[in-house]
């Protein structure tokens, strides 16, 4: 794989069940990137365990005063530059290659797995969670993904150079042989509290991300109410706690990395005095003493591989673990077994007893913006979690989870494709992503519904207005005008409606809106129901809300009390029969509830309410 060949067509299906298997995982999947690696690592780790040789024979051959060996010896050394100079190029290039591709690969595996959950995976898993997993964690994976084979060459070498030592001069060989394992396993008992505190600093830097992007996404609301300074305060602390968790971090990897200079300082030491002893006695020459010595000292730089593998795979384990916990989630526990099916009709979710016949326009109202935050997932056809029997230990929906049920077809047996092409759901607060007006608009579609009469029955005007004043370079043209990242340039009215447009635009078989209206004022409001009953007949729309305004411009009303229905009829009907109804949609309030269920006097009408009333106040 290279890396002009980015993206892959298909990452693949990763091992999820554990951080470790998926680590494996990815470098199972970039094995000929890993061979290629291993084998420049080799002629690399070649050129610096060869540099010893030439560097003894040219000192030997500098005291024998032969000018033969000496020119020999410095051939072998120019051989051996080159082979390290390519070693080291195509090393890097290749170590490089894995950890990009292996980053993308993780990156286009988040990405789909984005897709396929949508708004669910923030329900799900923490939006920190996930922006950390998508950025910093990603080139974690990768860097130990690239050090493996690198780590790999390095260790072979390391064999490779301490038995020819062993061969070439047992009385130096066999020491060095047997220091070499001590050097290189010295730091294993110092790693588990050095990967405890790396965990501990990854986890407050998750936190304090996760902090700092909910004070950005609240700055708005913050600056109104005065809160900057609170949450600036929480920061601050949140960042110091980071701060010294990464200074207790760091000082447990600089004790790892002093330990990797000391004992190595101290095999030198003892070498070389005890080499100086035996070519002083006669029994070894000094090329011979020249050349352990360079072999020795050029091996610790493949010995600080093992330091670099350790440190790649502290950091590395976690990060995998937290990706994991976001691939690991399911759309649902079902399998699709559904192929070549588009169904339609009733949309009907038996864990409610909530129905939404075929083409009518139905309101639900829910007590708890919550509640139906979640009923109007289910609908889209994602598992709800969250709640006991909903979600099994492995972060997967239980099989025993109803399924909505769309013309009788089950939406969790339909490919993800086909479901989202069934039915659309546009939650509460959508958004809109950075480009023109038209690339908003210009999205799958039916093709029936065109983008004009969308942006009409959104009561767009004005913005489209707004936007065409705001870009004169585009002739007036607010289809061409370039809206911001999420729309900031936009009030939170204009922003609904957009979103709304685009949703009415690709005209599925059913749409679900979680209070469409919530952020304009009531005479758009009311237009704005006018216009998505007009523009959706026929076709079937579930609207979750509690405005009076759009429930009455619907076809027939259901009323959600604590994860049931318990009422279904007209807006007008359910007012007058209904007092759970008229509680959420009136603003009832406690005491007048009490109030007008109290009860009377023998022989004393309780003061009721007429219809009209009850009307004008809803």
């Amino acid at each position: 794989m290279q890396i002009r060949d980015l993206p892959y067509s298909d990452p693949g299906d990763p091992d999820v069940r554990s951080g470790p298997r998926f680590l494996y995982w990815l470098g199972r999947n970039q094995l000929g990137g890993q061979v290629k690696a291993l084998c420049w690592g080799l002629l690399h780790q070649l050129g610096i365990a060869g540099m010893p040789v030439g560097v003894g024979l040219a000192v030997q051959a500098v005291i024998d005063r032969s000018g033969s060996r000496l020119a020999l010896a410095g051939g072998l050394i120019a051989v051996l530059g080159i082979v390290l100079a390519l070693g080291d190029t195509m090393l890097h290039r290749t170590a490089v290659t894995n950890w990009i591709t292996a980053a993308a690969r993780v990156q286009q595996l988040l990405a789909r797995k984005t897709a396929e959950l949508g708004s669910a995976l923030t329900r799900r898993v923490a939006a920190g969670e996930v922006v950390a997993v998508s950025t910093g964690d990603v080139e974690k994976i990768g860097w130990f993904v690239e050090a493996l084979s690198r780590f790999a060459a390095a260790a072979i070498a390391l064999v490779g150079v301490c038995v020819w030592l062993a061969f070439y001069l047992p009385s130096l060989g066999l020491m060095v042989a047997l220091a070499m394992p001590v050097l290189a396993l010295a730091v294993l008992p110092l790693l588990p509290r050095a990967t405890r505190r790396a965990d501990e600093q990854r986890e407050k830097a998750g936190k304090a991300t996760e902090l700092a992007s909910d004070t950005v996404a609240g700055l708005r609301v913050l600056r109104g109410i005065g809160g900057e300074e609170l949450f600036l305060g929480r920061y601050r602390r949140a960042s110091q706690e980071v701060r010294r968790a990464a200074v207790r971090s760091a000082r447990m990897w600089a004790l790892i990395s002093a330990v990797q200079v000391l004992l190595p300082g101290i095999l030198l030491i003892s070498l070389v005095w005890y080499g100086a002893t035996l070519a002083r006695d006669g029994r070894i020459e000094v090329g011979q003493l020249v050349t352990v010595y360079s072999a020795v000292t050029l091996m610790l730089f493949p010995l600080r591989h093992f330091e670099e593998i350790a440190m790649a795979y502290s950091f590395s384990r976690p990060s995998a673990q937290r990706a994991v916990r976001v691939l690991s989630l399911r759309r649902s526990a079902r399998e699709a077994t559904v192929e070549g099916v588009t169904p339609s009709g009733d949309l009907y979710d038996p864990k409610t007893g909530l129905m939404a016949p075929g083409g009518q326009f139905t309101a639900v109202v829910c007590g708890d913006p919550d509640q139906a935050g979640r009923l109007a997932e289910r609908l889209g056809g994602h598992a709800e979690t969250g709640e006991e029997g909903e979600e099994g230990k492995d972060g997967e929906a239980s099989a025993k989870t109803p399924s909505v049920l769309l013309g009788g077809v089950a939406l969790d047996e339909l490919p993800l494709d086909a479901a989202r092409a069934c039915v659309l759901v546009q939650d509460k607060d959508p958004v809109l992503l950075s480009g023109t007006l038209h690339e908003l608009l210009d999205i799958p579609a039916s093709g029936l519904v065109t983008a004009e009469a969308a942006l009409e029955a959104a009561q767009c005007g004005d913005v489209l207005s707004a936007l065409a004043q705001a870009s004169p370079d585009n002739d007036g043209d607010p289809m061409r005008t370039r809206i911001t990242e999420r729309g900031r340039s936009l009030s939170g009215g204009q922003r609904q409606r957009l979103a709304l447009a685009r949703s009415l635009v690709t005209d599925p078989e059913a749409l679900v809106l979680d209070e469409p209206t919530s952020a304009v004022d009531s005479h758009t409001e009311a237009r704005v129901a006018a216009g998505i009953a007009k523009l959706r007949r026929g076709r079937t729309t579930v609207a979750f809300a509690s405005s009076p305004l759009l429930l009455d411009a619907a076809d027939r009303v259901v009323l959600v009390h604590e994860g049931t229905v318990v009422a279904v009829g007209t807006h007008r009907d359910l007012l007058r029969t209904e007092p759970r109804y008229r509680a959420v949609v009136t603003r009832e309030t406690d005491d007048e509830a009490a109030a007008t269920s109290a009860p009377h006097g023998v022989g004393e009408v309780p003061a009721m309410k007429s219809t009209q009333e009850i009307e004008e106040r809803a």
